[in-house]
């Protein structure tokens, strides 16, 4: 009996999947087919097979080390893995060893950019079958159930930001690598500053077309291509699915972008605010609402008939905006887990610097869109950045939401002067992120404390290299309060 089989880890669903990816691989005489996780950072991980032990990988799983879960994002093992239980307190995660990706048959693709090449999203397992408890993908889909358990599904639009730059020198000599390398030299594809101006997206347009034929050709729900406020930025926004879906999509966009500008010359970067001149920071808009599983209402709509100018909201969706806005701070470390995107909250800069709502305003931290008899009314926050990690983002927001209805939360009124209204600040820097994370039960509670603890021992580990190794500069720019 498979591994799959034994651990009863396939629904019907994935299980027909796999007999068509199979059929597929065959057909399409794939040659290799990478199989990837999503790590505490939501980058991907994982090895390319050949397509013949791939298929042999799907019910069985693929071996992979237990450090992956231990880095930092410059790839650095921040955990003391070759001590007893290394350094998570567990047996099962000491000396490196390993763990098992079983593949989800339902993310199958075949890559566009390389078309002899599959591609399947993976979960990780011990291999007596118990989920990992430090995955983020686990994480979320245990979100998922409980909240299904509830009678409702989760729906997500995504709005991502990013820059696209000329690739002028890839920095590849031996003395330019390290952890990390050094970043590449990279000039502009547009000056910027000129915000959906035509003659700025015809600049961009050449690696914007390379870039959005694949992303289709992906099958990723893309709704638009857009060139944003800053120099060689751009937006890139995705029709609004259910549940796993959105974060899936994410990841995959996130690497797909980078892989394909790659390849043709250019360099992507989701960086929030790249340390170049005159850049302008980047952001990630959630679109988010709850609808019935028996009806498929949208729990946030506003009831047919209400007199006009009144609520935008259902009771229940103004309790869950109210538990979004309750929880904004300790929840930022998740929206927010890099030192370099905690620039971006700056007054006045069409990104939010306090805990408020407002209707249809992109100055606040969550926008309420739609209206009453409107079934596309959802909440709009504008507080993450594009190098998120979708998984943690996805679930702190539901459970905060969820929080929020439980005690029936009143998120106040409509903030008509977001930079002006009185409301709790968002952090300033991520190690004020991980002191609010750490002083609401709320998260160690909903997270359980062995995850919470396992991220804030890597954010803590983040900041504590870079503490040591910048410039006064840059030490002065993160960590000073302003």
């Amino acid at each position: 009996m498979s591994f799959v089989a034994r651990h009863a880890l396939w629904s019907d669903e994935q299980q027909e999947a796999a007999k068509r990816l199979r059929r597929l691989a065959e057909e399409k005489n794939l040659e290799t087919i990478r199989l990837s996780f999503p790590d505490q950072h939501g980058i991907l991980r994982g090895k390319a097979l050949v397509a013949s032990e791939a298929l042999a990988s799907l019910e069985s799983g693929c071996s992979i080390t237990t450090t992956m879960l231990a880095k930092d994002t410059s790839h650095r093992t921040v955990f003391p893995v070759f001590t007893s239980g290394g350094g998570f307190g567990m047996k099962e995660m000491e000396g490196a060893a390993d763990v098992l990706m079983v593949p989800d048959p339902t993310t199958f693709r075949i890559l566009p950019w390389s078309p002899t090449t599959g591609w399947l999203l993976c979960d990780l397992y011990f291999p007596d079958g118990r989920p990992i408890p430090f995955a983020t993908r686990h994480i979320y889909k245990s979100v998922l159930d409980k909240l299904s358990q509830r009678g409702y599904d989760f729906v997500a639009g995504l709005e991502v930001e990013f820059h696209i730059f000329k690739l002028d020198d890839a920095k590849m000599a031996p003395e330019d690598a390290g952890q990390p390398g050094q970043p590449p030299s990279v000039s502009l594809l547009s000056h910027g500053y000129q915000y959906l101006t035509e003659q700025r997206y015809d600049q961009m347009e050449p690696a914007l077309d390379i870039v959005r034929r694949d992303v289709l050709a992906l099958g990723l729900p893309l709704r638009s291509v857009e060139v944003e406020f800053g120099p060689s930025q751009c937006e890139f926004t995705f029709q609004p699915k259910k549940g796993l879906e959105p974060a899936d999509n994410m990841v995959l966009f996130r690497s797909a972008v980078k892989q394909i500008a790659r390849r043709h010359g250019y360099h992507a970067t989701f960086m929030c605010r790249p340390k170049l001149p005159n850049l302008f920071a980047s952001g990630w808009h959630l679109h988010q609402s709850l609808v019935s599983r028996t009806s498929g209402e949208n729990a946030f709509m506003a009831k047919e008939g209400a007199k006009e100018g009144g609520e935008p909201l259902s009771a229940f969706g103004k309790a869950y905006l109210a538990g979004l806005l309750a929880h904004a701070r300790s929840s930022a470390v998740f929206t927010t887990p890099t030192i370099n995107g905690y620039k971006r909250y700056r007054s006045y800069s069409l990104a939010p610097d306090r805990a408020i709502w407002g209707r249809d305003n992109r100055g606040v931290m969550i926008r309420v869109l739609g209206g009453a008899g409107d079934s596309a009314t959802r909440l709009e926050n504008r507080i993450g950045e594009p190098a998120a990690n979708p998984y943690l983002y996805m679930a702190s927001q539901i459970l905060s939401g969820l929080d929020g209805v439980d005690r029936k939360l009143d998120p106040g009124p409509s903030a008509d002067a977001p930079y002006e209204t009185k409301a709790a600040l968002l952090p300033k820097s991520l190690r004020e992120a991980v002191f609010a994370l750490q002083d609401d039960p709320f998260f160690r509670s909903a997270f359980g404390p062995e995850f919470v603890d396992y991220y804030v021992h890597i954010k803590n580990a983040e900041i504590e290299r870079f503490q040591a190794e910048v410039s006064d500069w840059e030490h002065r720019e993160y960590f000073e309060m302003f």
